[in-house]
């Protein structure tokens, strides 16, 4: 885990997951709240898993939330909003039940957005903001 800290906001990279392929941090934190970078289908590696099936795809991306959220020293539970993106809304009720199993009794706030495409040619892609304290 990489640590940059500037006037109370504090930007973290997980050891768990490929660094970033561009200009971001996986997680920035401020004030209590930890925003977690939108998350695509990349394993530990680095390897991209566009190829695979979608329900691969969106367990990878689950996977990378959960490592985010442990770096940053908080867990689903505290959840506050989540954002997904797929490229098909057909696979929508696909990710809400691989969600819905992943997340369990919590549910926080939630948008579901169709894109038309997504880097490297991704299915899915979720992004988070959960309470740290």
């Amino acid at each position: 885990m990489t640590a940059v800290e500037n006037t109370s906001i504090t930007t973290l990279d997980s050891a768990q997951l490929a660094p970033p392929a561009g200009h971001y941090s996986h997680i920035t934190t401020h004030r209590g709240v930890a925003y977690i970078s939108g998350q695509l289908p990349v394993a530990p590696d680095g390897s991209h898993l566009a190829d695979e099936p979608f329900d691969i795809q969106a367990r990878q991306v689950l996977s990378n939330l959960d490592a985010c959220l442990a770096t940053a020293g908080t867990s689903r539970e505290r959840l506050l909003s989540v954002t997904v993106y797929v490229t098909d809304i057909g696979d929508w009720p696909a990710f809400d039940q691989l969600y819905t199993h992943w997340l369990g009794a919590s549910r926080p706030a939630r948008a579901v957005a169709g894109a038309k495409e997504l880097h490297y040619g991704s299915a899915v892609e979720v992004h988070a903001i959960a309470a740290l304290d």
